[in-house]
C-alpha cells in the first residue's frame, strides 16, 4: 500500500509532465513509476494518475517489450488526438447529472430511489444508471464520482447534539473553578464510567505481536459468559498529578458504585498526596451513574462529604460534551490502547492491564476489584433530597453544587 505523500508526488509529476508527452510516453512513464513502487503500484499508480489499469499495463509490455530487445525499431504510429473510443460521458451528456442525483437523492433526483436505502457501491450505481437507461460500467462510475469530487468515506463522530446555549459559558466556569482549586493546591478529579467490556476470551480491537501464524484463538460470538459476567471500570483522574484510579465492578454501574470509585481513590491515592485539603472538585459528564439529575448521586456524594469531612464542588459537563471530559483523552484512551488486541479473560487480568498502563507523559494508574453489590431502582424521595447539605450555584445551580459535610452551614 502506498503513502498518500508517494501519490501526491506521483500526481504532480505527472500533472508537469503530461502536456509534453504524447499517449505512449503517458503510459510508458506510468508503467515505470509502477516498477518502482513495487507491491500495489499498479493501483495506486492509476488511482493517482487517473489512467485505466489497462492502459499502464500495456505499458508494462512495451517496457517489458524494450527490455529484451533495447535495439528494437519503435513503431513510429501513435493515435491521432480524438482517435478511440469516447468516453460515455461524450455519448450521454446526462450520465453525469444523474450519476450524482443518485448519491444525492434527497436532494436531488429521484427520491424514491432504491439506491436510497441500500449501500451505494459502484455496482449498484452502475445497475441504477442501467435501469435508467443511462448504461455504464461500475469503473466508469468509479471515475465519474472522482472526477466530481466524491470518495469512499467512513462516518465521522463530530454531532454532539444540539449545542446548550450555555454551554460555553459552563466550560469557562469549570475551567476557572478548576484554576482556582489548583491554585490552592486543592484537588481536582474528572470520574467518568469507560464501556463494559466482556469477560472472557473474547476478540479485542487491535493487534498485538506474536509469532507469526499463531493468532491468540478467542471465542466465534461475543455471547455473555453467565459465570464471568461483564467487568464496569469507573475511573478517577486527578488533573494536576497525571495520576488515575480505576474501580472494575461486577455488578451494576450506579451512583453509589460511582461514589465508592471516589472514596477508594482518596482512601489509596488522594488523601497521600492532598494532607491538607480542605476541598474537592469533581468535574463530571452530564449523564449517567454520576448525571446532574440523579437524585442518589447527590445523596451518595453527601455521604462522601460526611465521611471526608470537607465540602464536595461538582461541575457537570452540558449535555452532548461528553468528549470534553480529560479523564476520556487523559486516561481512558491509553488504557484501552494498552490492551489492544488483548483478550480480556479475567477480571483480574482486566485489573492488571489497566494497572500497568503508562504513558511517557507520566500517567500512573492504579485498579482494584470492586465486588460489591450496587442495586438498582433505589427511589430517593423529596423529604430525603431536601434534607442534603447541598449549596447550588449562582450559575447553573443544576450543574454546579456543593456537597457540605453535615456539621457545616450552607
Amino acid at each position: 500500500m502506498q503513502s498518500e505523500a508517494t501519490l501526491e508526488r506521483i500526481e504532480t509529476k505527472y500533472r508537469l509532465l503530461a502536456p509534453y508527452m504524447d499517449e505512449r510516453m503517458r503510459r510508458n512513464w506510468a508503467a515505470t513509476e509502477v516498477q518502482t513502487c513495487g507491491w500495489g503500484g499498479l493501483r495506486a499508480v492509476s488511482r493517482a494518475l487517473g489512467m485505466s489499469p489497462n492502459t499502464i499495463r500495456k505499458g508494462l509490455g512495451e517496457l517489458a517489450i524494450r527490455a529484451e530487445n533495447p535495439d528494437a525499431p519503435v513503431d513510429p504510429r501513435l493515435r491521432q488526438p480524438g482517435g478511440g473510443r469516447k468516453r460515455q460521458t461524450e455519448v450521454d451528456p446526462e450520465l453525469a447529472d444523474q450519476l450524482e442525483g443518485l448519491v444525492e437523492p434527497g436532494s436531488r433526483g429521484d427520491p424514491e430511489s432504491l439506491l436510497r436505502w441500500t449501500c451505494k457501491s459502484t455496482t449498484r450505481l452502475a445497475e441504477e444508471l442501467r435501469r435508467l437507461g443511462h448504461p455504464a460500467s461500475p469503473r466508469t462510475v468509479g471515475r465519474l464520482l472522482n472526477a466530481a469530487g466524491y470518495s469512499l468515506q467512513s462516518n465521522r463522530k463530530t454531532k454532539e447534539g444540539a449545542a446548550h446555549p450555555d454551554r460555553n459559558a459552563q466550560f469557562e466556569h469549570i475551567q476557572k473553578t478548576a484554576r482556582a482549586f489548583q491554585q490552592r493546591g486543592e484537588p481536582v478529579i474528572s470520574i467518568d464510567t469507560k464501556k463494559k467490556e466482556l469477560v472472557g476470551a473474547f476478540k479485542n480491537a487491535g493487534r498485538e505481536w506474536r509469532p507469526k501464524g499463531e493468532p491468540e484463538a478467542v471465542q466465534v460470538h461475543d455471547f455473555l459468559d453467565p459465570q464471568l459476567g461483564k467487568a464496569i471500570p469507573y475511573g478517577v483522574y486527578d488533573v494536576s498529578a497525571n495520576q488515575g484510579w480505576v474501580s472494575v465492578g461486577i455488578d451494576h454501574d450506579t451512583a453509589r458504585f460511582a461514589a465508592e470509585a471516589v472514596h477508594r481513590w482518596w482512601k489509596k491515592m488522594g488523601a497521600k498526596r492532598y494532607r491538607q485539603t480542605r476541598e474537592l472538585l469533581i468535574t463530571a459528564d452530564g449523564g449517567g451513574s454520576n448525571g446532574s439529575r440523579s437524585r442518589l448521586w447527590k445523596v451518595a456524594l453527601q455521604e462522601l462529604a460526611n465521611r471526608f469531612e470537607f465540602p464536595i464542588r461538582v461541575g457537570h459537563f452540558p449535555p452532548g460534551t461528553s468528549k470534553w471530559n480529560k479523564i476520556e483523552h487523559r486516561m481512558f484512551s491509553h488504557i484501552t490502547q494498552n490492551w489492544r488486541g488483548r483478550p480480556l479473560v479475567s477480571h483480574e487480568v482486566i485489573v492488571q492491564l489497566i494497572g500497568h498502563t503508562s504513558t511517557a507523559a507520566g500517567l500512573k494508574i492504579r485498579a482494584e476489584l470492586d465486588a460489591g453489590l450496587y442495586p438498582t431502582g433505589i427511589k430517593v424521595t423529596d423529604s430525603e433530597l431536601d434534607a442534603l447539605n447541598l449549596k447550588r450555584a449562582d450559575f447553573h445551580g443544576d450543574w454546579n453544587y456543593t456537597l457540605l459535610p453535615k456539621r457545616m452551614n450552607k
